[in-house]
């Protein structure tokens, strides 16, 4: 766990930074969101939105937008729902890392599934361009491949973070994930079936979404290590039946 060794009384300060920066991103990243869906409930037009479409009509040819097919892929319901079961056997069955972790990512997915079915609805924003073979269908508002990468990939992110692994290759992995989070994300703009407001939208609610989630998460294995600790004290003393 990323505060494994922190006491309560006594908290380090990288945990507190960390908990700062998860307080700002959460509230700061919520006021950005809401300012948007307002104006998207009003049907109001972006500037950025038509300054970022020029820009990708200047200086697409096709050779990028295949390219960028490809990667759009691996932000797609049935690459994030394979990724996720797999990284769940992984972690019940041939890790020795908590349940807990499995059980959460399995929240953090399913959670962050429903919210954007649910925001989507809820703004009804139809798309620039509607292309099925890119799950380019339904409403526009937030990007649900934004989500879903900065939640999947993002918890991915958080595990390597918490692994054994050395800290180099934790710096080269992290930030590889951290790069292809915002690249899926962006080539759904690219093949025309979002707006850059839907992709700002969608990687803030996740990024929000997954926060909390670990957060949570973080709790769960802190008051675990802390029954575990307070049954080996009693242990020790004489206090529980062996």
């Amino acid at each position: 766990m990323l505060f494994k060794g922190t006491n309560i009384k006594n908290p380090s300060k990288m945990s507190i930074v960390l908990i700062l920066v998860g307080f700002v991103t959460i509230f700061g990243g919520f006021y950005f969101f809401l300012s948007l869906a307002e104006e998207v409930l009003e049907n109001e037009s972006f500037q950025i939105d038509e300054v970022i479409n020029q820009f990708i009509i200047s200086i697409n040819a096709p050779w990028l937008t295949n390219l960028m097919g490809y990667i759009t892929e691996t932000g797609s319901v049935i690459w994030i729902t394979i990724g996720t079961i797999i990284v769940v056997v992984y972690l019940l069955f041939f890790s020795k890392k908590s349940n807990w972790m499995a059980t959460f990512l399995i929240i953090n997915m399913v959670g962050i599934s429903g919210l954007t079915k649910g925001l989507k609805l809820l703004f009804e924003r139809e798309r620039p361009e509607v292309i099925a073979q890119y799950d380019g269908t339904g409403f526009s508002f937030p990007s649900g491949h934004s989500t879903g990468a900065v939640t999947f990939y993002g918890f991915m992110i958080y595990l390597i973070a918490v692994s054994r692994i050395s800290r180099f290759w934790k710096w080269m992995i992290n930030l590889f994930l951290g790069f292809w989070i915002v690249i899926v994300s962006l080539s759904r703009v690219v093949i025309g079936v979002h707006y850059i407001t839907d992709i700002i939208a969608g990687l803030i609610f996740g990024l929000a979404w997954l926060l909390v989630c670990i957060a949570a998460l973080e709790v769960m294995l802190w008051r675990k290590r802390k029954d575990k600790k307070s049954d080996l004290i009693l242990n020790e003393r004489g206090f529980l039946k062996r």
